[in-house]
């Protein structure tokens, strides 16, 4: 599984939103600027992560994006699914997968299996706090 840029970015943004959050909405231009991601491309994750209920939005003067709940109620795997048309490690997990001939006799299934499972549990169990906890210490490290 190779998480895509996409994917990638929408975590970076959405931390971004949790470590600067306020009551007012962030300006794009603001988030472009601290994540130096381009405009046009931020644009299009941002208008997902509306649509999908994870921020709010409000376009014109004293626009941007906020989170809609606590930094600790956002989980990596809700937005990595959002993001990512597919976690699965193998095409045969997949959601959409039509059943597979061999799936009675694959001798591998109940790894990717496994795999599958541990990946989302592990995505499912990490929030935005925590990811903002973790920069925290790393910033104190260095």
């Amino acid at each position: 599984m190779m998480i895509s840029t996409r994917g990638r970015y929408a975590l970076r943004v959405l931390a971004d939103l949790a470590d600067n959050r306020s009551d007012d909405y962030i300006p794009l231009k603001d988030i472009v600027q601290r994540q130096q991601i381009s405009q046009k491309y931020l644009e299009s994750i941002m208008t997902s992560l509306s649509k999908a209920g994870l921020v709010d939005s409000v376009h014109g003067k004293g626009g941007g994006y906020r989170l809609n709940r606590e930094p600790a109620d956002y989980t990596l795997g809700e937005i990595l699914r959002l993001t990512e048309s597919n976690l699965t490690p193998v095409a045969c997990l997949s959601h959409d997968a039509k059943p597979c001939d061999r799936a009675c006799e694959c001798s591998m299934l109940p790894v990717w299996t496994k795999l599958d499972t541990v990946v989302n549990e592990y995505l499912d169990s990490v929030t935005l706090e925590d990811v903002r906890n973790q920069m925290r210490e790393t910033k104190k490290e260095h």
